[in-house]
C-alpha cells in the first residue's frame, strides 16, 4: 500500500544509472474487436519498478509475460512477490500473511516455505495485527521498530500500551529500554554522564551529508557515546550503488 515518494525517486535514479535488472511480471489479455485483436497487459508484480520507470519517462520496461492466469493465482503471485520486497513494512507483511491464510487457506508452514522464512517468523508477524490501530500506524510509518511492537504486545493493558508507545517515540528508547518500561522499571538509565557525541544540529548535518554522498536514506541514532548508522536501500540496484560508493567503483556486492 505504501510507496514513499523519496524512495521511488531513489529507485528511479538507480534505474537511470543501472537499468531495470529484475523484469516486471505481467499477464497478456487478448480481446477480439471489430478492428482486429486488442492486446492488454496486466501488471502482476513490480509496481515500484513500474512507477519509477514512469517517473523517468521510459517508454518500455523489461517484462516476463505470463499466459492468462486465473485471478486467484495472479493475486497469490502478487502477494508472494510483494513479501520479497526489502522495504515492506511489518504491518504490510502481517496483512499479506493473514490474507494468504484466510483467503487462500495456506498454513503458516506453507507460507514460510514459499518465501524462505521460518514458521515462527510468520506467526510472530501475524500477531502484530492484534496491536491497537495507533501502534500499527506507528510501526507502519517506521516510528517504532518491530522489536518495539513486540514489547508492546506483552502488555495487556490498553492504556499502558499507549503510554509505552508515547515514551518510545518521545525519548527514542531502544528495544531493551522499552522492555524495562513494560516491566515497570525506569528506562532513564540510558542517559550517560558522558553525554551525546554530537549535538542535534551536527547530527542532522552529518546525516544530510551521508545521504547526499550515498544517494540513499540514512538514519543516525546516538545513545550517549554509542549509537548506530542505518543505510536504507529499496532494490538490488540501489544496494549495488551504495556498495560502490562506500568501497569504490571497482567493487560490487557479488565480488565480496
Amino acid at each position: 500500500r505504501d510507496f514513499e515518494e523519496a524512495s521511488l525517486k531513489e529507485l528511479a535514479e538507480s534505474i537511470r544509472e543501472y537499468g531495470i535488472l529484475q523484469p516486471l511480471i505481467v499477464t497478456k489479455k487478448e480481446k477480439e474487436t471489430d478492428f482486429g485483436s486488442e492486446v492488454e497487459y496486466q501488471l502482476v508484480a513490480g509496481e515500484r519498478r513500474f512507477l519509477a520507470a514512469k517517473l523517468l519517462g521510459l517508454s518500455t520496461v523489461p517484462a516476463i509475460v505470463k499466459t492468462e492466469t486465473p485471478e486467484r493465482a495472479k493475486l497469490e503471485m502478487a502477494i508472494i512477490e510483494n513479501l520479497q520486497r526489502e522495504d515492506l513494512n511489518p504491518i504490510e507483511a502481517a496483512r499479506a500473511f493473514a490474507k494468504l491464510q484466510d483467503e487462500f487457506g495456506m498454513t503458516q508452514r506453507e507460507i514460510a516455505n514459499r518465501i524462505g522464512k521460518s514458521r515462527e517468523t510468520i506467526a510472530n508477524t501475524v500477531r502484530l495485527l492484534s496491536l491497537s490501530g495507533e501502534v500499527q500506524k506507528a510501526l507502519g510509518e517506521r516510528k517504532i521498530s518491530e522489536g518495539h511492537a513486540r514489547v508492546i504486545l506483552t502488555v495487556d493493558n490498553f492504556l499502558k500500551q499507549q503510554e509505552i508507545l508515547a515514551q518510545i517515540i518521545a525519548n527514542n528508547l531502544s528495544v531493551r529500554e522499552a522492555e524495562k518500561l513494560a516491566r515497570g522499571e525506569s528506562a532513564v538509565s540510558r542517559l550517560r554522564t558522558s553525554g551525546p557525541l554530537l549535538a542535534d544540529a551536527d547530527l542532522q548535518h552529518l546525516r544530510n551529508k551521508l545521504e547526499e554522498t550515498l544517494g540513499a536514506k540514512v538514519k543516525l541514532i546516538q545513545h550517549g557515546d554509542r549509537g548506530r548508522i542505518t543505510i536504507n536501500f529499496f532494490s538490488p540496484e540501489e544496494f549495488q550503488g551504495i556498495i560502490k560508493k562506500i568501497l569504490g567503483s571497482e567493487n560490487s556486492a557479488e565480488e565480496l
